[in-house]
């Protein structure tokens, strides 16, 4: 785990130029081969003397091939004929040959990691279920590839200067993106760097085209239809922050079904999608507003800090007021009662995140397109 530069700089990436190798003396009797000229039957096994780890030049020996066609084979293939690389592959099967990833990052220019970036504080990532399914969707993505996950802590007052001097100075091939606010700048300092990165989550951006999100719009919607068919005439949010494009798209859908069904929608509270500005907001809610009988409120774990205060308030779910969360976490399994809520795909998400991420890294994906999940209701017993 690196948070960003400091612990970044503990860990250190320097390339270091691969040892320079005595030239290597080639049998007589073993003419040396082309690429693509596959290995011959008559290339001797080198004799393995002590500990000494396997090089290059004996790769290229047992596979009949130059040291530049074995290290081109070893790098990815890049104008190597099948035969040759299948030779050059059994040889490193053979000799039990590690490439030295130093040079092999001279040679291919990459490092082999994308970083998963998260601008919130330490607590909130280590404690909020959402970003454990985040590293569970994208480590899923990554493994059928060679790519490792780099964990960025980027704190928020250290985006633009520390975060950002990481991501742009090579450390990492490509960056997902997840919680993403108005004013953290990555958007456009990404975009402009021309490092690969997705975002989970549409950023605020509006021409930025890589990213993977839910439908929140349509989720709010879901939420306020199923609260107004349950007779529900005054209904309440506590909403996300208003500098992310979820707490906003959310309250957005709420309004909308609200003034659809000619409901006011003047009752709202703005929360930060933790279980303690769930239940702050929320009180402040049922202080301003006294005769709600259902809320909205827009992640389960503000949900769960908001259900504390109902039962501190006499007033009893669902019978008194009944509430709708979002996300479709584990904690809505867990409260009392069980989080009716509308399922954020967040594994789902971030593993499409990472494939998109794989693809722009490769550069087969030239012009990406935003992926759009559809957010589904899930019925419990709190509405």
């Amino acid at each position: 785990m690196i948070d960003d530069g400091r612990r970044a700089r503990a860990l250190p990436r320097a390339v270091q130029p691969p040892a320079v190798q005595p030239p290597a003396v080639q049998p007589p009797a073993v003419p040396l081969h082309e690429a693509g000229a596959g290995t011959p039957d008559h290339a001797p096994v080198p004799a393995r003397h002590g500990t000494a780890a396997p090089t290059l030049e004996e790769v290229a020996r047992l596979a009949g091939v130059s040291r530049s066609t074995a290290s081109r084979a070893i790098n990815g293939g890049s104008r190597v004929s099948p035969g040759t690389l299948a030779a050059v592959s059994a040889a490193v099967a053979a000799l039990g040959f590690t490439p030295n990833r130093a040079a092999r990052a001279l040679v291919t220019r990459r490092t082999g990691s994308i970083a998963l970036v998260v601008p919130e504080p330490d607590d909130r990532v280590l404690s909020d279920p959402f970003f454990a399914g985040t590293i569970n969707g994208l480590n899923t993505a990554l493994g059928g590839s060679d790519l490792q996950l780099v964990l960025v802590l980027a704190r928020p007052d250290e985006v633009a200067t520390r975060t950002l001097r990481y991501l742009r100075n090579g450390h990492v091939d490509g960056a997902v993106v997840v919680s993403h606010h108005r004013e953290d700048v990555l958007a456009a300092e990404l975009e402009a760097s021309g490092l690969p990165n997705v975002f989970v989550g549409r950023p605020f951006a509006g021409h930025h085209r890589s990213y993977v999100d839910v439908d929140n719009v349509a989720g709010g919607r879901l939420a306020a239809e199923h609260l107004i068919r349950a007779g529900r005439r005054r209904i309440g949010t506590v909403t996300g922050p208003q500098d992310m494009s979820a707490g906003v798209d959310r309250l957005q859908g709420w309004r909308e079904a609200l003034a659809d069904a000619g409901l006011p929608h003047d009752a709202v509270a703005t929360g930060d999608f933790t279980t303690s500005g769930g239940a702050h907001a929320a009180r402040a809610l049922l202080d301003a507003h006294p005769d709600l009988d259902a809320l909205f409120v827009a992640s389960d774990l503000m949900a769960a800090g908001a259900l504390g205060v109902l039962a501190q308030a006499g007033r009893a779910v669902p019978d008194d007021v009944a509430m709708v969360g979002y996300d479709d976490l584990a904690v809505a399994l867990s409260t009392s009662p069980p989080l009716t809520t509308v399922a954020n795909p967040v594994v789902a998400m971030s593993r499409a995140a990472g494939e998109m991420l794989i693809e722009l890294v490769a550069g087969r994906l030239p012009d990406p397109s935003p992926v759009m999940f559809t957010p589904r209701l899930v019925v419990r017993h709190s509405a």
